[in-house]
Formats: structure tokens, sequence, C-alpha cells
């Protein structure tokens, strides 16, 4: 661990947004999920949410792996269960889906805690989710193709609401309590010693302000 990649990794800890995430329905294919996660990640998104049934989850996750040690992937067996978690934390659902409501992604505030709701690469957003949630969002199609790669649009959108949450200068101020942020610093910059603590029960050495470990730790 260098100074310089801790420096990076707590900068990347203070941009994360503890309000904004995105819910997967469904979403079929491992390369399609890592993609999103990696959005996820270049966001600043903490925690992400995924709907997946028939035990594809851990393909998924094996595919993601490169960006799923940023970000935490919760799993479900049924969209009942995150919508509802995220409605009881203040969240408001917005579904990636035509229908005669729905408003360009652009016009949404972003700024509020917000679930972005993709679906699956054939189906899209299932009806019961689409009715579940507050507001349904489309992005415009000037050319003949009727819609975007699942990856792609959860970009698109994501991106829309990094731009909204810069303005509002959202990332420049620590989102993550102090506890939580020196215990996720450590399992980043240490993972392999973090395991090795969790196992014995152990707690995390402190690291010094460049971020190596005490002497007596490596002892």
């Amino acid at each position: 661990m260098s100074p310089e990649r801790y420096q990076r990794l707590k900068q990347t800890l203070d941009h994360r947004q503890l309000d904004l995430t995105v819910v997967m329905e469904n979403v079929h294919k491992p390369h399609n999920f890592a993609a999103i996660v990696r959005s996820c990640e270049a966001v600043g998104v903490a925690q992400a949410h995924a709907m997946v049934r028939d035990g594809r989850m851990s393909k998924h996750i094996h595919t993601s792996a490169g960006s799923s040690k940023w970000v935490n992937v919760d799993s479900y067996n049924d969209i009942d269960e995150p919508f509802n978690k995220l409605r009881t934390q203040g969240y408001q659902l917005l579904t990636a889906h035509l229908d005669d409501s729905a408003v360009d992604f652009r016009e949404v505030d972003y700024t509020k805690p917000t679930a972005i709701v993709m679906g699956s690469e054939l189906h899209g957003i299932s009806d019961h989710a689409a009715k579940m949630a507050d507001q349904s969002i489309v992005i415009p199609m000037m050319g003949l193709t009727e819609s975007l790669n699942v990856s792609v649009a959860t970009a698109l959108i994501l991106f829309e609401a990094q731009r909204q949450r810069q303005a509002a200068g959202m990332y420049n101020k620590c989102q993550i309590d102090p506890n939580t942020y020196a215990k996720t610093l450590f399992e980043w910059c240490y993972p392999v010693i973090a395991k090795h603590c969790n196992e014995k029960g152990l707690p995390y050495p402190e690291l010094d302000e460049d971020g190596y470990l005490p002497s007596k730790a490596l002892g």
C-alpha cells in the first residue's frame, strides 16, 4: 500500500453516495451485470441491489469481481424485497420503462434519495415492478433504435444523477459515518489482513496518515 494509493482510496470513499442506488430486476447476462456494477462504482454508488432467479447470482458476482470489490451488491429472490426496503428508507423508485406516465430521464431530481430500477434484457421491467414504482423514466430516441442495451441505459441515467449531484455539491461532503469509513478503508487497503482479523475476532489495526500498518501489526 503506497501513500498515493491510500489517498486515492480515501478520496473514493469521500465521494460515495449512500442515497443513490441501482436495482436490477432479472438482468440475465453476466457481462451486463458487470457493466452496471462498474457504472455504479464510477459515479460513487456504494450499494446496489439485484433480483436474480435460477441461482445465477454467484456467476454474476464472479464476472463483476473487479468492481464488486468496491460496490456491495445485495441479492433478493423477489422484487418486493428491495422495493419495500428502499421505500422505507425514503427512496424514490424510478423504473426505466415506457408507459403513459413516463418522463424524460433528465427531468427527474436525482438529488433526492433515488433507486434506479433496470429490467431484464429481453422483457425489461415487469408489470408488477412498474406498478410499484413512483415514476417511469425513458431515454428519448431520435433514430430507428427502439431501446439501448441495459448497461448502456443504466450508465446514461447514473451519469445524469452524478451531474445533478455534483452541481448541488453533494460530492463535496463525505456521507459515511467515521466508524464505517475506517472499517471500509482498512478492508479496501488490506483485505487479507481484514479477513484474518474477522476470522479471529480481532479489531482492525489503526493505519497511520499514509495508510501504513503499525509495526506491531506486522510483527
